[in-house]
């Protein structure tokens, strides 16, 4: 039986137990479940799935800089995949600091806070079925290993290099290995602070940092040993 959190989850195992019943349900039965009202599709809804899977789950952080489930260290990403269990997009993973970033390290960066520790929901993402049809398949939790840390590490000095040297707007979603940087917002009137080429402050559109469709691909194939 489906049922909305009441609390945080006391454990990770706890947690992982929460997701795991919630595969194979239907977006409507969950949403039946939440008494909330199922959209037509997620076009204007991109982050609907992620809000009533965090209801179910308990998660706390909101729209805060921190990991979904703080008193655990777990951050939850939902991944939308074919039929094949290929993702469908990059997952993103946090914003992106365009100033003030003298002094920054991998080690207490946001990116670093938030993939130290991933339990990620694979949904069904295809577009081509209907949403109230659509499913959430086996989670799985996830920490980087030293490779996978080195890789991460190494675009995110990439980019912030980058950004320090005022090249922000010469950054494109080509640039990194498995984490990009690209812009993020709403519209293209939503505009932010950054450093420009002669280290003056510019305005440009704000960035965030995205997983390469490769990268979350590993993830699943290492997960289910496919």
């Amino acid at each position: 039986m489906l049922r909305l959190a009441t609390q945080p989850p006391a454990s990770l195992a706890q947690l992982f137990d929460r997701a795991s019943s919630l595969a194979g349900a239907s977006f409507a039965e969950l949403a039946e479940a939440a008494k909330v009202t199922l959209p037509a599709d997620l076009r204007r809804d991109k982050g609907w799935v992620g809000q009533l899977l965090e209801r179910f789950l308990g998660a706390s952080a909101g729209s805060k800089q921190e990991q979904d489930f703080p008193q655990l260290g777990v951050e939850l990403k939902t991944l939308p995949i074919d039929a094949g269990g290929k993702p469908l997009e990059t997952t993103f993973v946090c914003s992106a600091p365009l100033t003030n970033i003298a002094g920054l390290q991998w080690a207490n960066s946001n990116v670093r806070n938030k993939l130290q520790c991933v339990l990620w929901l694979p949904i069904d993402g295809r577009r081509e079925v209907p949403l109230a049809e659509r499913s959430v398949g086996s989670a799985f939790l996830w920490r980087p290993n030293a490779d996978q840390e080195a890789r991460l590490r190494a675009d995110w000095q990439e980019h912030m290099d980058r950004i320090a040297l005022g090249q922000v707007e010469q950054i494109n979603a080509r640039h990194g290995d498995c984490l990009q940087l690209r812009p993020k917002a709403a519209n293209g009137r939503v505009l932010t602070d950054a450093i420009g080429a002669h280290g003056q402050h510019i305005q440009t559109l704000p960035r965030g940092f995205y997983l390469k469709t490769a990268f979350t691909q590993q993830l699943i194939h290492d997960a289910f040993e496919l």
